[in-house]
């Protein structure tokens, strides 16, 4: 699909819709609480969604930079690039006044305003709105919720996977369309409120006394009756390595994204997701291991690994294939969720911040982190 002009779209513009757009995608040394960026990406966008500048920058995490398997950024290429406090400004200048756009938003805000709160500032972002609930909401017949599906989409042509500029040139390219769509059907975007942190504690979160989270009211869902996962159990989830199709995957407690989102990703990846856990389930994913609910304490005593959320979204980019002959879908499974192969990021090399000149239109990242042409 090419995206030209629309002419109708703009004569019919909604007034309503944002001013401009920050669209994001930032690589990490993992998906809990104390995990740290490790590079950030950021497209400027216009109101009708055209591209102003693009941004990118590596960050010293000052510690492990986590799955160097999946952003490519080691230790030796992290050592003497800036600090997250050094590039806080420059990344604040180009968020400023605008809606953050990111696929699965909530995971890319979430780090942002951590960073932002260690470092005893505060992020200028007051709305974001995520690319997956935008795609639910204009109906795209999407086999699932990667970003490779909605790029495919619009023919967007991805070159360097879990590369954060090339993640969000890819994210843009898709968005601007997205955006037109929603113009011309007159959909009310997704926005939602992002509040930042105000403080920020390294030690370990103490839950408070007698609170369960896992027992909120929101918590409570009514099963939904789903289709047999096509594929065989491949058995346990091995920590650090990557998700299989097969692998029953239980979920225990709050969600920041929707349970019932976040069960159907799983099974669009091939995965069985499980109502309890017993000795065959291969994951338990909860935001509170610590917590004493039936699935948390029968995870402990079979020794099944858990992981929180966000580690949990950062798999289903990466789900590797059954083992095998791979069976034929069935009626109302995820049909044509075929993952993307680990390993195809090419990492940049460690340095400053990379501005783009205006009005270049989504321009491929360059292999060094050296300043664009100016």
């Amino acid at each position: 699909m090419t995206m030209l002009d629309d002419h109708t779209t703009s004569a019919m513009w909604p007034a309503a819709y944002p001013q401009g757009y920050a669209v994001v995608d930032v690589e990490t040394t993992g998906l809990a609480r104390d995990d740290r960026i490790v590079s950030a990406a950021v497209y400027r966008l216009d109101a009708r969604g055209d591209v102003e500048d693009h941004w990118y920058t590596v960050v010293n995490p000052e510690r492990d930079p986590g799955p160097v398997w999946i952003h490519g950024l080691t230790s030796e290429m992290l050592a003497d690039a800036p600090l997250f406090p050094e590039i806080a400004g420059e990344l604040a200048e180009r968020l400023d006044g605008r809606v953050l756009v990111a696929h699965n938003a909530i995971f890319d805000w979430s780090m942002i305003a951590r960073e932002y709160a260690r470092a005893a500032r505060t992020a200028p972002t007051r709305q974001r709105l995520c690319t997956i609930a935008l795609s639910k909401e204009l109906g795209l017949p999407l086999p699932n919720h990667k970003l490779e599906s909605l790029a495919a989409h619009f023919g967007v042509v991805q070159q360097r996977a879990h590369h954060a500029l090339d993640d969000a040139r890819v994210l843009a390219e898709a968005f601007r369309p997205s955006l037109h769509a929603a113009a011309r059907g007159g959909v009310r975007l997704p926005l939602l409120e992002c509040l930042p942190l105000t403080e920020w504690s390294d030690a370990p979160a103490r839950p408070r006394a007698g609170y369960q989270p896992a027992y909120r009211q929101t918590s409570w869902r009514p099963s939904r009756k789903r289709p047999a996962c096509p594929y065989p159990n491949p058995g346990r989830y091995e920590p650090g390595g990557a998700l299989v199709q097969g692998m029953r995957v239980a979920f225990s407690g709050d969600t920041s994204v929707d349970r019932e989102l976040l069960e159907d990703r799983a099974v669009e990846a091939g995965l069985h997701v499980a109502t309890s856990v017993s000795r065959l389930t291969s994951l338990l994913v909860t935001n509170d291991p610590g917590s004493s609910t039936s699935k948390t304490v029968k995870a402990a005593s079979y020794g099944t690994p858990v992981i929180d959320e966000a580690a949990f979204t950062q798999l289903l980019r990466d789900v590797a294939p059954a083992r095998g002959s791979v069976p034929a879908p069935t009626a109302g499974s995820a049909s044509g969720s075929v993952p993307a192969q680990a390993g195809g990021s090419v990492p940049a090399q460690a340095g400053g911040s990379v501005p783009a000149q205006a009005g270049e239109l989504f321009p491929a990242p360059a292999a060094r982190s050296v300043p664009a042409d100016g």
